[in-house]
């Protein structure tokens, strides 16, 4: 009978140096943590504000009793006493764009970034959290966020905010440079992962994550759709559908061209932009896995004489975050080092490759040992990347292709469609292992054909054993010995693997990835962030981000109080 699984919980709860280190008593004397403001960030233009933060639990932090007492604490209100957040004033202000101290005097951007984290916390939209604010019932939220005599930002002063962060993350026009193939493209930056980056730093103040899990890290890149905020009319809408229409020059329609029904774009509704766009989502998109029955009046209905469709399937229209996980395995918890948000229909392997190139410049102290994704990242660019730049094990899962299919063809290309090296007579090889330094594996045969086992792939014109393998005399005693590097030596990318899949280390290794980017998807799903309440990328992106700064810190909270409440147990 199998013993009973150890929850995370459990594992961290028996971990007597994370108790020991992570518990409030013990940190007591650093508290609160100062959110770090970067050297290069200037000083906010503002001088005078409508509200102003200050961290409010000075007085409470000379009594071990009051503190201890924070364990009782839900995970917001831990965070908000652990953490003093007047370093992410100038930071803020410099995501905002503010550059002049003249004209409106504008509310603390702290306070601003506190009341959304409020709002998202629980699970609140835009006028209960500004409804919360003014009741008496929470005037001590009110006060801790920095908001005074009565003075509070409206549903618009929130839209500016959330839009106004969105739109400046690109302003920069920073890049980074990724190889794909001979070509090299470049991706923009977005610098809200500055907030990311600090969170982390916040985090890592507190000996929350275990050694290895930074110094042999395991990454973990996903997507997550995010239904918009708009209602889908049309599953073909692209940029085209958002330019003017004049009459001698009529916008075309992408659903007619995929023989759907369409809009014919000849109405005044459609002067301006295609009426069954959604202006207020101009950069959502439509995604899907299988077809599904349309309406008859729908624009997506096909026009082809064959109009059956599968019934069953799954759409989303709207964004996809592409957050770059970072796994803990000893302490069992992950947290989001980079993001990026784009468009439901793009795919993730670029973006996600642009973000492994940025960890050098965030985190110059990582050091990578491997990184876990699913078969969506399975593509050149990505692997290349890993391999590279990163130099580190690539346990991607596989992404089949046509000749998969055909074992007849394995031992003409060399490999099966798990990536394991096959030999010309349809012998499998076996796994010698990972050589870090070199970045190669090593294969061997160990003259398989001599030891009376059957072979991968059994060919037709061939003689088992087979007396014409060069490989069989005593000056070969493993066989034939290959050594894998980047590429198989046909030159292809897509199934080489520094773990054998299905091996025990990939295993050990794959699912951990899986439950780190899988806790962060039901994070979001709680906090209500799966069709995203705001409209817009510039708005939908900032939200995103400041979820992943939540997300982090709160898991900080929560950690603490686990080791606080260990420690009064023992």
């Amino acid at each position: 009978m199998n013993a009973p699984r150890t929850t995370p919980e459990q594992a961290r709860a028996e971990d007597g140096l994370f108790v020991s280190q992570c518990n409030l008593l013990s940190l007591q004397k650093s508290l609160p943590l100062k959110w770090p403001t970067p050297p290069a960030i200037p000083a906010s233009p503002k001088k005078h504000y409508r509200s102003e933060y200050v961290y409010p639990w000075q007085a409470e932090l000379v009594d071990p009793a009051r503190v201890l007492t924070w364990k009782e604490l839900s995970d917001f209100d831990l965070l908000l006493r652990l953490v003093d957040f007047s370093g992410l004033r100038p930071v803020l202000a410099y995501l905002l764009g503010w550059k002049s101290g003249r004209g409106w005097e504008p509310f603390d951007p702290v306070s601003f970034f506190l009341l959304v984290a409020w709002q998202i916390a629980n699970q609140w939209n835009r006028s209960q959290s500004l409804k919360n604010l003014a009741d008496a019932r929470y005037a001590d939220y009110a006060r801790w966020f920095g908001f005074r005599n009565g003075d509070y930002p409206s549903e618009g002063g929130v839209r500016y905010f959330l839009t106004t962060l969105g739109h400046h993350s690109e302003a920069g026009g920073q890049t980074v440079s990724v190889e794909q193939g001979e070509a090299i493209l470049q991706v923009v930056v977005q610098r809200l992962n500055l907030l990311l980056v600090e969170a982390v730093g916040i985090l890592r103040q507190v000996p929350v994550l275990s050694p290895q899990a930074w110094q042999a890290a395991l990454l973990c890149p996903d997507g997550q759709l995010h239904d918009a905020a708009s209602q889908v009319r049309c599953i073909a809408v692209t940029e085209s559908c958002y330019q003017p229409s004049p009459p001698e020059n009529p916008r075309p329609c992408p659903a007619k061209e995929k023989e759907r029904r369409g809009c014919d774009c000849d109405t005044l509704a459609c002067a301006q932009f295609c009426r069954q766009a959604t202006p207020r989502d101009r950069e959502a998109r439509y995604v899907w896995y299988t077809g599904s029955n349309q309406p008859a009046d729908s624009p997506n209905r096909s026009t082809g004489a064959d109009t059956a469709e599968q019934e069953s399937g799954q759409a989303h229209y709207g964004y996809r975050s592409l957050p770059l996980r970072l796994a803990d395995p000893l302490r069992r918890f992950s947290l989001t080092l980079l993001d990026e948000v784009r468009p439901a229909h793009e795919h993730e392997e670029l973006p996600s490759a642009a973000l492994l190139l940025q960890l050098k410049d965030h985190y110059p102290d990582l050091r990578v040992d491997a990184v876990a994704g699913d078969a969506g990242l399975g593509f050149d660019v990505f692997l290349h990347t890993v391999y590279a730049h990163l130099h580190a094990r690539r346990i991607i899962d596989r992404r089949q292709h046509a000749t998969d299919r055909d074992p007849s063809q394995w031992p003409t290309r060399g490999y099966d469609d798990r990536g394991r090296p096959i030999c010309a007579y349809g012998y499998a090889l076996n796994s010698y292992g990972f050589d870090r330094e070199r970045q190669r594996h090593k294969w061997a045969c160990d003259q398989a054909c001599l030891q009376g086992r059957d072979p991968r792939v059994k060919l037709a014109q061939v003689t088992y054993p087979p007396p014409e393998c060069p490989y069989q005399a005593e000056d070969h005693p493993h066989g034939r010995v290959i050594n894998v590097g980047e590429r198989f030596g046909d030159a292809s990318i897509r199934l080489v693997r520094d773990v054998p899949m299905g091996s025990s280390t990939w295993k050990a290794l794959y699912p951990r990835a899986r439950n780190a980017v899988e806790g962060r998807n039901a994070t979001f799903e709680d906090w209500g962030l799966k069709r995203l309440p705001v409209y817009g990328m510039a708005r939908s992106k900032a939200l995103i981000f400041l979820a992943d700064v939540l997300d982090t810190l709160s898991t900080l909270a929560r950690l603490v109080r686990e080791a606080t409440q260990a420690n009064c147990v023992t």
